[in-house]
């Protein structure tokens, strides 16, 4: 159990997984990259990402252990108490659910993805 623990918190460890989100939503967004190190350093309690919806709202969104939590409408941006303090936030347990909460194109992007995908299932099953 400990070394999941290590491994969960490893600051490597998180930004594999905010690449992950990264590739994961990169077409049903306008822009989303990890904050500059310079600016907000990832750690091994978060990772901060920069984000920006198709609506071009933009957004500084930690990830934790707790989740995804949006800390400022400014990219490269939290406040010290914002990075210190867990209480202060929403937390979504899904970057899904952060942007459906946000971002109506999204939910229209995702879904339009989703049912192109199908109808080229279906057809490849036809064939």
């Amino acid at each position: 159990m400990v070394d999941k623990e290590k491994r969960i918190f490893d600051a490597e460890q998180w930004r594999l997984e905010a690449q992950a989100v990264i590739n994961d939503i990169r077409y049903h967004v306008h822009h989303i990259k990890i904050c500059d190190d310079t600016v907000l350093t990832s750690n091994k309690r978060s990772i901060y990402l920069n984000l920006t919806t198709l609506e071009h709202f933009k957004f500084c969104i930690r990830l934790s252990p707790q989740g995804f939590s949006i800390v400022s409408n400014e990219h490269n941006y939290a406040s010290k108490t914002n990075q210190d303090d867990d209480s202060n936030f929403e937390y979504f347990e899904t970057i899904y659910s952060l942007l459906d909460s946000v971002s109506p194109e999204y939910r229209n992007s995702f879904g339009k993805s989703l049912l192109d995908r199908l109808n080229l299932l279906s057809e490849s099953q036809k064939q």
